[in-house]
């Protein structure tokens, strides 16, 4: 995504299972590898993981 990735658009890396497809690869933006999950980010389960990554996409984008 050479222009950034919009807030609410999966990236275009992200792959059916969820994965990236560019882990490993020294083309991953910086973000993604300096990017520190923390359990409040996780949450118990997806919903709330996502939950949390449209906030602050909200709040940051």
């Amino acid at each position: 995504m050479p222009h950034g990735k919009p807030a609410g658009i999966p990236c275009v890396q992200l792959m059916d299972d969820y994965r990236c497809a560019l882990f490993g690869d020294p083309r991953r933006p910086a973000v993604c590898g300096n990017l520190r999950p923390e359990p409040t980010m996780c949450g118990a389960h997806r919903d709330e993981a996502l939950a949390y990554l449209s906030d602050l996409e909200q709040r940051t984008g």
